[in-house]
């Protein structure tokens, strides 16, 4: 399932030259992420009713271009890897206007109990878990 997150940039979010400021990429793509498991019909709060949760372990961010306030940006996450205990999420983030890629990224997580131990995510809840597993072959 192709899912796109479109964002308009707020002023706010720039710094004193003008452009988004580098730390809200990751802000954006969390956003992105969260509004994709909700359209899979997992958002993080029903995760987390049934005992999990998804933390991110390490980000990725190369910046290829900037925006500036009123931009608007697509970011489209993909599944990149995954084995039910972990998972990568590769991102396409793009200027809407000039088609410019905005921003290289991925994340990587793993999933946890309420104790933030690792879980295999196919022993405990295997509709969760084939939804990213169909996901990741989409992308194969």
């Amino acid at each position: 399932m192709k899912f796109v997150y479109e964002r308009i940039i707020n002023y706010y979010e720039t710094d004193r030259m003008g452009v988004v400021h580098h730390s809200n990429y990751i802000r954006f793509l969390e956003e992105a992420r969260s509004r994709w498991l909700e359209k899979l019909d997992i958002p993080m709060e029903k995760m987390e009713e049934e005992g999990y949760t998804i933390p991110t372990l390490e980000v990725y961010c190369k910046y290829k271009s900037h925006v500036t306030s009123g931009d608007t940006i697509t970011i489209e996450p993909k599944i990149t890897e995954y084995n039910g205990v972990r998972m990568t999420v590769s991102y396409n983030v793009i200027n809407k206007n000039t088609g410019k890629t905005i921003i290289e990224a991925w994340t990587k997580h793993c999933f946890t109990n309420n104790k933030l131990r690792p879980v295999n995510i196919k022993k405990h809840d295997e509709k969760v878990y084939q939804i990213f597993k169909d996901l990741l072959e989409e992308n194969n």
